[in-house]
């Protein structure tokens, strides 16, 4: 299977309208912070003939499938092995101080999901891994097995929204005291022993777990938190940021940031508004946009996708 046929864009031409006008011209900066395979960033290049890419991954096998995928445009690519939320250091290294566009493509990548060895799925079999960086330290496995049933139990709360979380997390404290979990096959196992048979017609009953689990693997919502007004900070006024998340946690946190820095700071009941007081952003679309019925069913990805844009209106005093 080549590069090119691994991974479908979402959303690609309305990223595209979204994020052109601020791309028109000679020598603009795109931060693609979530590289991935490119398939944006490689659209991008092609209609945009005076960009400079700056792409930020923190998976080194997507990085090496990008740079191959982009090897027609490496001129005008920056290949940048960090997470996301580095976005100001790696600018500052690559001596820029703002971007015209930015593009975050949230969640797990078609790359990760693909390869059955990274441990992301729950319906094959693998090592319990789920690191989106094989260079960081925090394994699926080490959290089983380390962290207290409190804990635990707070994530599969908090990020996977399970109802079974206590349940889940007593049975797999209990396990590890005669033998740790190293595998996706031996969590749905157990899962699925402690899932009563009314709640399993409900869906897979590791889906929620294992979302939890990844996300707290790669701390992809605190990174999130950090990196947005991060991001926001970076884009040049004109400048537009696309936002492209999968699921509600992310989309939460995307809409706070970005509405609160859309919203006027005038105290109530000000006769003027002062200049210091105005929005830093305009929302260039209303709520969040999903994707087409057509277009999902050509790349079923795309059907949990949430689309939010900006455009940077003025500079901070």
């Amino acid at each position: 299977m080549s590069d090119n046929t691994i991974h479908t864009p979402v959303l690609l031409e309305r990223t595209i309208e979204l994020l052109g006008p601020a791309l028109d011209n000679d020598g603009a900066v795109l931060l693609d912070a979530t590289l991935g395979m490119a398939g944006h960033a490689e659209a991008f290049l092609q209609r945009f003939p005076g960009i400079i890419l700056v792409g930020i991954d923190r998976d080194q096998d997507a990085l090496s499938i990008a740079r191959r995928r982009l090897e027609p445009f490496a001129a005008r690519v920056h290949f940048v092995h960090a997470v996301y939320d580095e976005v100001v250091p790696v600018l500052g290294r690559l001596g820029l101080t703002t971007v015209d566009g930015v593009l975050f493509d949230l969640g797990v990548s078609s790359l990760q999901l693909d390869r059955v060895d990274r441990g992301f799925s729950y319906s094959r079999d693998a090592p319990l891994d789920m690191r989106m960086d094989a260079t960081s330290e925090r394994t699926a496995a080490q959290i089983l097995a380390t962290y207290s049933e409190g804990e635990l139990r707070r994530i599969f709360y908090e990020y996977g929204d399970e109802k079974l979380a206590p349940r889940f997390a007593s049975r797999i404290v209990q396990r590890r005291e005669e033998k740790p979990l190293e595998t996706s096959a031996e969590l749905v196992e157990l899962v699925i022993a402690a899932t009563p048979a009314a709640a399993q017609r409900a869906g897979h009953p590791a889906k929620r777990v294992f979302q939890a689990l990844r996300i707290e693997v790669n701390q992809e919502l605190s990174v999130l938190e950090r990196a947005l007004p991060a991001a926001v900070d970076a884009l040049g006024v004109g400048g537009r940021m696309v936002v492209l998340s999968y699921q509600s946690l992310e989309d939460r946190i995307v809409k706070r940031v970005l509405q609160a820095r859309s919203a006027s700071t005038a105290p109530r009941g000000l006769p003027v508004e002062l200049p210091e007081h105005r929005p830093e952003l305009r929302l260039l679309v209303r709520g969040a946009e999903r994707a087409s019925d057509d277009e999902i069913s050509r790349n079923p990805r795309a059907a949990s996708v949430r689309l939010r844009a900006v455009e940077r209106l003025r500079d901070i005093a």
